[in-house]
């Protein structure tokens, strides 16, 4: 039962962690719309409330702890080389890949490394 109760605690942290990665991309994303002349200035608009959400989501992280956010590192580099495919329409190279692999697997190194037997 512990097992259960510990891998559905990890899944939501992980999807805090992406919706927050999410409002912290598209928070940076529409002003850069906007410097570069590809959109109006009303994208400063909904790029300051996703900033706000981003910044509420954060006081929902487990801790605020160099762990947590080393961990939630991991997931803002896989969120953004997602939203490099999926948003910019770039196809990631291997070695991106690779390096979203190196990071997740090491925020599961921090992450689990901590815990008492």
């Amino acid at each position: 039962m512990n097992d259960a109760i510990e891998w559905t605690s990890l899944a939501r942290t992980f999807g805090l962690f992406t919706v927050t990665a999410v409002a912290e991309l598209l928070g940076c994303y529409l002003p850069m719309l906007w410097l570069s002349n590809k959109g109006s200035a009303w994208l400063l608009l909904p790029a300051a409330i996703s900033l706000l959400i981003f910044v509420w989501l954060l006081t929902l992280h487990p801790a605020a702890s160099g762990r947590v956010y080393a961990t939630y590192g991991a997931i803002y580099i896989a969120t953004a080389l997602g939203w490099l495919w999926l948003v910019d329409g770039i196809t990631p190279a291997w070695t991106d890949v690779a390096g979203v692999g190196l990071a997740l697997a090491g925020a599961a190194v921090i992450a689990m490394g901590h815990k008492t037997a």
